[in-house]
């Protein structure tokens, strides 16, 4: 049976969405795991997003908070907002408090990835505040630590991401992610789902 990784993500301008994109295909690369894109609701009502001139909505499919019991794995991705991640995020996981009561995702490997607007907008503390939601549901949080080697420590390059999780740059929102963020990215949908598919196979 394959080990179900759910790459669940909230993107306001498309930043995140590409990281959850190559993390995908890093997931894919495992074999025997099966990886999915989902994003949260969106919170804000289309006139003011209107107005923020944000892009529409890929065709990636929403997510329910019930359906994060159906994964294996989980990673997590989110914009920063003032060091913690974007309120989007926050409610969908306030709305998991049924999952909270049964523990159902006790147990469970979890990674987190983010976005932030510079390099002091909260490339470790978006990963630190939001490790508590990992821990009310039990979750198991695997971060990569310097697993993806010499890319941890370019410094020829801005680069977003830390031992926390893959990360990028958006700057005033014309920056993307670059080819070593994405590449970082890959590797972590890769690694995280390595460790999946063991626990799930020695259970």
């Amino acid at each position: 049976m394959a080990t179900k990784v759910y790459i669940v993500y909230y993107s306001m301008y498309g930043h995140v969405e590409k990281l959850a994109e190559e993390i995908k295909k890093g997931a894919d690369s495992v074999e025997g795991v099966e990886a999915t894109l989902w994003q949260v609701p969106e919170t804000l009502p289309e006139d003011v997003l209107i107005k923020m001139n944000t892009p529409p909505k890929s065709e990636v499919p929403i997510i329910e908070p019930g359906q994060l019991a159906d994964a294996d794995a989980l990673i997590l991705g989110f914009p920063t907002r003032y060091g913690m991640m974007a309120a989007q995020f926050k409610a969908f996981l306030d709305a998991t408090g049924g999952l909270w009561r049964t523990q159902q995702l006790a147990g469970k490997p979890a990674g987190i990835f983010y976005s932030t607007g510079s390099q002091g907008g909260g490339q470790e503390t978006t990963a630190l505040t939001a490790i508590t939601q990992l821990v009310h549901h039990g979750l198991i949080y695997v971060p990569i630590g310097y697993t993806f080697g010499p890319g941890m420590f370019e410094m020829e390059q801005v680069k977003g991401g830390s031992p926390y999780g893959a990360g990028t740059f958006a700057g005033d929102g014309t920056r993307q992610p670059s080819k070593l963020e994405l590449d970082q990215a890959f590797h972590q949908g890769k690694y995280i789902s390595g460790i999946a598919k063991k626990l799930k196979g020695s259970a």
